[in-house]
C-alpha cells in the first residue's frame, strides 16, 4: 500500500432526496490500495455513498476527487472503477467465459487476448479452467461469486467497489469467501471500498473501517481501533456483544452504577463530569472468587451457557443487565446454572463513552 496517498478524495459531500438527507456532509480520504469497510445499520446512507463513490449517482453538494481530479459529473462506465454488486448481475443466458470477458469484448480485445485474460482471472479466483464454457446458471453460489470478481477484474480497474456481495450466501460459504476476497486484494493490490451491516466481515478483511449513523461518518479506524476505542455508545454496541453499564462520575476515574448500586474504577480518560457508560468485551470479564482479585467486580446470577466452538459464552443476570462473558473452553467455568457469580475487569480492560 502506498504510504498516505490518496486515490479517492471525498470532499464534505450530501445526497438529498426530497426532505431526507441520506449522506450528511461526509469526508473521506482513501488511500491508494487499502480495503475499506463501510458498515452501518440499514438506512445508514452507505449504499447511497457508495453509489456516488461509484458513479451511479451524483452529490448534491460536496466533491468526489478521483486521483486529485474531480468526476462528480463523470458517468460510471467512463471511471476507471467497477461494481460488484448483492445481486452480482451475471448474464444467465452465457457461459462462465462470456461473463468474464464481457468487459474486454466492449473494450474490442481480440477473442484469442480475451481467452488468455479470462483464463488467467479463472486461476486467480480458484475457477476450473473447463468451467470456460459452463452455463453461469450451471455454477453454485459461490462459484457465482468467483464469476462476479473475475469479471469485475478483467478491465483491471483502479478501485473496486463491493455492494454487501455475500450478504445472501450461507455462513459457511460466507468465510470462505471472506478469506478469498483478503487474499484477492492482497494478489492484485488494488483498492478495494466494501460495504456491508456485517461487523464480522469488516473485521475479517479491511484495513480500515468507517461506522456509519443516520448519514454521517462517525468514526473511522483499522479494526483494532474501532473494537477497542469506539467513540460513542452506538459504535461499541455496534461492533459485537459488549458489556454497557450506565454510570455516573462521583471523581475523576471513579464511577456509579445507580442501576447495580455499585462503585466502579474506570479509565481516567473519558467522562470525568457527566453521565455515560462504562464498556467491558465479554472477553475481558471474568469469574473470581473474591473482590481482590481485579479493579471492579460486581455479583450476579448464572443465567445460561452457550457452546461457540473454542469458546464458552456466558450470560449472567445482575440487576436489569444481561452481563455476557466468553472464555476459551479450557478457561470455562465449572459450576452450574443460576449459581451465585462474582465477575471482575480491570480497569485497562474498559472504555469510557457518550450517547
Amino acid at each position: 500500500m502506498a504510504e498516505d496517498t490518496p486515490i479517492l478524495r471525498i470532499e464534505n459531500v450530501t445526497k438529498q432526496f426530497a426532505k431526507l438527507r441520506a449522506v450528511n456532509n461526509v469526508s473521506l480520504d482513501i488511500i491508494d490500495g487499502e480495503f475499506f469497510t463501510i458498515v452501518g445499520p440499514s438506512g445508514s446512507g452507505k449504499t447511497t455513498l457508495l453509489r456516488m463513490l461509484a458513479g451511479l449517482d451524483k452529490p448534491t453538494n460536496g466533491d468526489i476527487l478521483l486521483r486529485g481530479v474531480r468526476v462528480n459529473n463523470v458517468s460510471a462506465n467512463k471511471r476507471p472503477t467497477c461494481m460488484v454488486f448483492q445481486s452480482l448481475a451475471l448474464f444467465n443466458h452465457r457461459t462462465v467465459g462470456q461473463n468474464i470477458e464481457f468487459p474486454l469484448k466492449m473494450r474490442g480485445d481480440s477473442r484469442s487476448s480475451r481467452r488468455d485474460r479470462c483464463v488467467e482471472l479463472m486461476n486467480i479466483v480458484r475457477l476450473p479452467e473447463d468451467y470456460y464454457a459452463k452455463g453461469v446458471t450451471k455454477c453454485s453460489g459461490g462459484e457465482r461469486q468467483r464469476v462476479a470478481l473475475a469479471r469485475a477484474l478483467a478491465s483491471d480497474p483502479d478501485i473496486m467497489f463491493f455492494d454487501e456481495p455475500l450478504s445472501a450466501i450461507d455462513y459457511q460459504l460466507r468465510k470462505l469467501l471472506e478469506v478469498e476476497l483478503k487474499d484477492l486484494h492482497r494478489q492484485t493490490g488494488k483498492t478495494f471500498i466494501y460495504i456491508t451491516h456485517s461487523l464480522e466481515e469488516a473485521m475479517v478483511m479491511s484495513d480500515r473501517i468507517g461506522i456509519m449513523q443516520s448519514g454521517k461518518l462517525i468514526q473511522i479506524g483499522t479494526p483494532d481501533q474501532i473494537y477497542t476505542q469506539p467513540l460513542n455508545k452506538f459504535v461499541s454496541e455496534f461492533m459485537g456483544e459488549v458489556n454497557t453499564l450506565h454510570v455516573e462520575c462521583t471523581a475523576q476515574g471513579q464511577y456509579r452504577c445507580q442501576d447495580l448500586e455499585v462503585d466502579l474504577k474506570g479509565p481516567l480518560e473519558g467522562i470525568i463530569s457527566e453521565s455515560g457508560y462504562l464498556v467491558i468485551r465479554p472477553e475481558s470479564m471474568q469469574f473470581v472468587n473474591n473482590s481482590n482479585e481485579t479493579d471492579n467486580c460486581l455479583t450476579g446470577s448464572l443465567f445460561n451457557e452457550y457452546a461457540l466452538g473454542s469458546r464458552v459464552q456466558y450470560h449472567v443476570r445482575a440487576g436489569d443487565y444481561m452481563l455476557v462473558v466468553e472464555k476459551l473452553r479450557e478457561h470455562a467455568y465449572q459450576g452450574n446454572i443460576n449459581d451465585d457469580v462474582m465477575l471482575g475487569w480491570d480497569v485497562k480492560n474498559s472504555v469510557l463513552v457518550n450517547n
